[in-house]
């Protein structure tokens, strides 16, 4: 793939808030999964774990996100990939000893991305949710409470297959060449 198809693709890419109904079969969110665990991390710790809730366990966690109003468009979400931190990702091997981890939540944010651009591949929308409550996604999920839970993402294929205009800062308030 050369440059100017990869940031067309970037360009393609958006927040879904509006889910069709289409299901997405296990074999395309497994698929997405195994695309965005290809992401680098530190020294290659991988500090995290995706889960992803089917069944009655979805639709519990559906309910979680969307409790008291809170953005309904994930009612129609197929797919929430929960985005865990490994507590074994917390340190790392550095000359024979085990030191803290400096670079989890990179690490973390570098697997998101992959996350929502192997969605876009697979043609498939995707979502980060700014909100969670992980003191209610613990128990439901039985995660132990020493797992973070970083991110949330909704997937689904996109209702309409518009593309908003996206909206940067020019160039060169983003990109300094220093000398």
């Amino acid at each position: 793939m050369d440059l100017k198809t990869l940031e067309k693709f970037f360009l393609q890419r958006q927040s879904c808030r509006d889910f069709a109904e289409t299901p997405l079969s296990h074999e395309t969110v497994e698929g997405i999964c195994r695309a965005a665990l290809l992401a680098p991390s530190a020294v290659n710790a991988q500090p995290w774990k995706l889960l992803v809730p089917e069944g009655e366990k979805f639709k519990e966690v559906i309910d979680l996100i969307t409790a008291e109003g809170r953005r309904p468009f994930v009612k129609r979400a197929q797919a929430i990939v929960v985005v865990c931190e490994d507590v074994r990702g917390r340190t790392f091997n550095f000359g024979g000893n085990h030191v803290p981890n400096p670079y989890i939540e990179n690490d973390i944010g570098i697997l998101t991305a992959h996350l929502i651009l192997a969605a876009k591949a697979a043609g498939v929308g995707s979502c980060i949710l700014g909100w969670k409550n992980e003191t209610a996604l613990h128990p439901l999920l039985g995660i132990p409470q020493d797992v973070l839970i970083p991110e949330l993402v909704a997937l689904g294929y996109p209702a309409e297959n518009t593309i908003r205009e996206k909206r940067r800062k020019p160039l060169s308030e983003g990109l300094s060449f220093l000398r």
